[in-house]
């Protein structure tokens, strides 16, 4: 069997996503110099954990207090990358143009502080795109080329930002 440049190329483009977002362990860091002065995680809480089950990445809640009245942002964000090609219908063996394309889903919510200067934060959920989704919106160049997806990575970034703070106090990648 023959392989293309192209084909080659993209191949390793799907490998060198998978290596670095697929393989690797979640990175978690709560920097309380990014909060108000005193914040703290309340006994019995802790720094936030995400875990992904297929395509969904679901972050525990936590309790943080000491942070007066200060709200503060939580957001994740869930990328899907996708790699593959578009066939040319005539040869299936004859890559016309390989791709790469991420799509983002978002949830955030403001966490307001109680009368007691703490932060009750929820846990939070959020979905990636499938392969059939993506499919179903994407388009090759040429409208005869078939699309391939050959790769998909996922990755996702959460974060809590006090008002105020232009930095995060928890952000946990994966």
């Amino acid at each position: 069997m023959k392989l293309s440049l192209r084909r080659v190329l993209a191949l390793f483009a799907a490998l060198l996503i998978a290596v670095a977002t697929g393989m690797t362990a979640a990175q978690a860091a709560t920097n309380f110099d990014n909060a108000p002065q005193g914040a703290h995680y309340t006994k019995g809480s802790a720094e936030p954990v995400c875990t992904l089950d297929e395509l969904t990445v679901t972050c525990t809640g936590t309790e943080i207090a000491g942070v007066g009245n200060t709200n503060a942002t939580v957001t994740l964000a869930v990328t899907s990358t996708f790699t593959g090609e578009c066939q040319n219908p005539g040869s299936k063996d004859k890559v016309v143009d390989p791709f790469t394309e991420s799509d983002t889903n978002t949830t955030s919510e403001v966490v307001t502080s109680t009368k007691n200067g703490r932060l009750k934060v929820p846990a939070q959920s959020e979905t990636g795109k499938s392969s059939e989704e993506f499919l179903a919106d994407f388009s090759c160049p040429n409208p005869n080329w078939t699309p391939v997806v050959s790769g998909v990575a996922l990755s996702y970034i959460y974060t809590l930002t006090f008002a105020g703070f232009t930095e995060p106090a928890i952000r946990i990648t994966g």
